[in-house]
């Protein structure tokens, strides 16, 4: 099977540029509830014609609606749904299993693909989703050449992965940094990329270089290789897309193409751990494009700058220069330009050239990089076809039945009506009234329908305007481009009724338990590591405990043993984080409850978590209060409130420690953090770095409000004394907050 090039487009002149330049496959998104909301993306009209021309050279169109969804905006998502159906795209990217639910009972032509919103970093994650009817699954980045083998290998599951482009410091559908900070999700594509800011004084401690796998692409067994970019533009598209067509099509990787690439846009770049752990991996220095490196800052005399270029250049180009202590480069472009002492237009490879500095230049010192930021050779080395609009749109076709009264004209067509009133007098031909019915219906302008037969009831011999039949076709086919597809939402079981609201405890360390009365709890959580000791729990009453899977587990088969035990030792309730423990866990004979990094925000991911199974679900904790209510009164399964947590900002497979891996003890570290006067805690512990706020998220006063069936209190992660613990847990169960507390988006309308 041909292994398939996907390429990025956020709207329709990338689109075209990727197909232009090989691309088997585009995938892109709706103006609702895509993950790049930033980006242009595609209205439905775009989407058809688009969808149409990929088709007609065999090629797929992909769309992401990979956000997560509240109950308010179910509507609103049927109507991008009906979108994708009507235009007939190959697959859906998604996250929300809410969504996975309404597409797999009101839309089943659509395809499921788990996008890497959903963290799949192992085998049985990927069989999970399998088994809940994805056909294929976009895997994390952050995997190894190993990894992505073993699950490559899963029959019947297609797998797409990352090749190129910009990387997330957290694994994608892990990070609540922007969200927590600003009330702009990355889980609601709105991130703010709060990891490319510099944290104490002048390190971007989380700025992730650039993916580029380049010619070891060709070692990946994966159904599609997909290239980052649905925020960069047409020539950005065109130049990666044209590169690793090249690598595939077997005429290797080419320095040229790569040049080009990184003088249009470009991070350092790695490949980030295909083969293994690296470090080497964020950029501490620099944040933003670089470009391509062409010499380095030789003389500066009165205003000009000379240097040895190693590409050819040009007057109007932009170059870029690395100046010590500015987190981003000095930028400009060329507007005069010297070559042995002559003005020139142009220089080639090789030459020594002046450029004059322009007034404002600062810091420009002897030995700095030189890079080339933009380049008009480069530019207009890009061209594509791109098709007249409407020319490729996918059409339905209809037959309409007009009937003529003497007070009134009526078109019928798709279960649809449309009615005109007006006065019609007796026809001196009545063949001319049939005559301008048909071309006032067969014009279907811009829409998607097309005539296929048209009945004309006349009984009377009426003559009809040319005008009045063009205003009724205009009315009429109005109310089917409505109608074409109108999902309806999936049923719903009866709503779970609430009773009395109970207290769940959390922690990942039992001794933060000790002074607090045990007995006012409904259960103790316990999360556990990979590393976990039994016996730690013997202090607590078994039938209260409800062990807690974390969201990340790259050693599935360590963690196999330790399930095994626990059951075993009659430990039969459990809270998972992530896909992969559907696996992990037996099927029968166990309580399983859905964390809060499973996302469930709507009634229809609530009903497939019931569906799957689940006990009960766990609001997120970047959800707002309104939606909170809305689903706990609409949830078909107990609802979790977390009233007092550590949030986890980041969860990373990327070290935060200068030490090299050889010398690391792999133990608990934690490293204070500022950033524009905020204080931060990075956690490293076996190989994961989690960054915290300074401050708890702190919902206590406004709990009650919500109608949960459990409050949960959390002291997980940071350490807590058992005094502190027990203060605290006693002033919550009052409803009352601590101070220094925040309230991430509870209150908020941006998220």
């Amino acid at each position: 099977m041909k292994t398939e090039l996907l390429a990025p487009a956020g709207d329709i002149e990338a689109g075209y540029a990727a197909l232009y330049y090989g691309a088997d496959a585009v995938y892109l998104g709706l103006k609702k509830f895509s993950a790049r909301a930033t980006a242009a993306n595609f209205d439905a009209a775009e989407l058809n014609n688009f969808t149409g021309y990929a088709h007609s050279f065999k090629r797929k169109v992909y769309v992401t609606i990979n956000t997560v969804v509240q109950e308010s905006e179910l509507p609103e998502l049927l109507k991008s749904l009906d979108i994708c159906a009507n235009c007939g795209v190959d697959g859906i990217i998604l996250q929300d299993i809410g969504v996975a639910r309404i597409i797999k009972n009101a839309y089943p032509e659509l395809e499921l693909h788990a996008s890497t919103q959903m963290a799949v970093h192992n085998k049985q994650g990927a069989l999970a989703l399998q088994k809940l009817g994805f056909k294929r699954v976009v895997l994390a980045r952050e995997l190894s050449l190993a990894e992505i083998k073993e699950i490559a290998a899963i029959k019947g599951l297609e797998t797409e992965a990352f090749i190129h482009g910009a990387l997330c410091y957290s694994y994608s559908g892990l990070c609540l940094f922007s969200s927590m900070e600003s009330g702009r999700s990355a889980n609601r594509g709105k991130c703010l990329y709060p990891c490319r800011a510099a944290f104490n004084g002048n390190k971007h401690l989380f700025s992730m270089k650039d993916m580029a796998l380049e010619a070891d692409i060709l070692k990946l067994p994966v159904t599609s290789l997909k290239i980052e970019g649905r925020k960069k533009n047409a020539l950005y598209v065109a130049a990666v897309t044209d590169y690793y067509r090249n690598i595939l099509d077997g005429k290797g990787a080419q320095p040229q193409k790569e040049e080009n690439i990184k003088q249009i846009f470009s991070r350092p770049w790695c490949k980030f751990m295909l083969h293994g752990k690296d470090k080497n991996v964020v950029d501490r220095d620099f944040v933003g494009h670089r470009g391509l490196a062409i010499g380095r800052v030789g003389q500066i005399q009165n205003g000009w700058l000379n240097f040895k270029t190693e590409r050819k250049i040009a007057r109007h180009d932009g170059l870029q220069i690395d100046i010590a202590g500015e987190e981003k480069p000095f930028g400009f472009a060329i507007q005069n330009m010297r070559v042995g002492g002559q003005s020139v237009f142009e220089a080639t490879a090789g030459q020594n050239v002046g450029i004059q500095l322009p007034p404002k230049a600062k810091g420009v010192a002897k030995g700095q990089v030189i890079y080339l930021a933009s380049s008009s050779e480069v530019k207009g080395g890009y061209d594509y076809f791109r098709p007249k609009d409407n020319d490729y749109i996918r059409r339905y076709d209809i037959d309409v039945v007009v009937e003529v009264a003497a007070d009134k004209i009526k078109a019928a067509a798709c279960g649809e009506e449309f009615e005109l009133g007006g006065e019609f007098a007796p026809a001196t031909d009545e063949s001319k009234t049939v005559d301008a019915a048909n071309k006032a219906f067969a014009k279907t302008g811009d829409t998607e329908l097309r005539l296929r037969g048209l009945q004309v009831n006349n009984p009377s011999g009426l003559f009809v305007p040319a005008s009045k039949f063009n205003e009724l076709r205009r009315g009429l086919y109005a109310k089917i481009q409505v109608a074409v597809k109108q999902g309806i939402l999936p049923q719903i079981p009866p709503v779970h009724q609430a009773g009395a609201t109970a207290w769940i405890l959390r922690t990942d360390n039992v001794e933060n338990l000790r002074d607090i009365d045990l007995n006012a709890a409904a259960e103790i959580e316990v999360l556990i590591d990979g590393d976990f000791d039994i016996a730690k729990l013997r202090t607590l009453p078994k039938a209260k405990v409800r062990i807690v899977l974390p969201a990340v587990a790259r050693k599935v088969a360590q963690w196999e043993g330790i399930v095994s035990a626990l059951i075993k030792a009659g430990y039969k309730k459990w809270t998972i984080g992530n896909w992969w423990a559907l696996e992990v866990l037996p099927k029968n004979g166990i309580d399983i409850a859905f964390d809060g990094s499973l996302y469930m925000l709507n009634s229809q991911a609530a009903a497939m978590a019931a569906e799957i199974g689940a006990s009960r679900i766990t609001f997120s904790v970047e959800d707002t209060f309104d939606n909170m209510c809305d689903l706990a009164a609409k949830a078909v399964l107990p609802t979790v409130m977390p009233v007092y947590t550590d949030v986890p900002l980041f969860t990373s497979a990327v070290c935060i420690r200068d030490n090299a891996c050889s010398a690391c003890d792999r133990g608990k570290k934690s490293i204070p953090l500022q950033k524009d006067g905020a204080k931060y805690t990075a956690i490293s512990q076996n190989c994961q770095t989690s960054v915290f706020a300074d401050q708890p998220l702190c919902l206590a006063a406004e709990a009650r409000s919500v109608r949960a069936d459990f409050y949960r209190v959390d002291f997980c992660y940071k350490e807590y004394s058992a005094e502190q613990a027990a203060a605290i847990w006693n002033k919550i169960r009052d409803f009352k907050d601590i101070p220094n507390s925040m309230k991430g988006n509870f209150n908020s309308n941006r998220f």
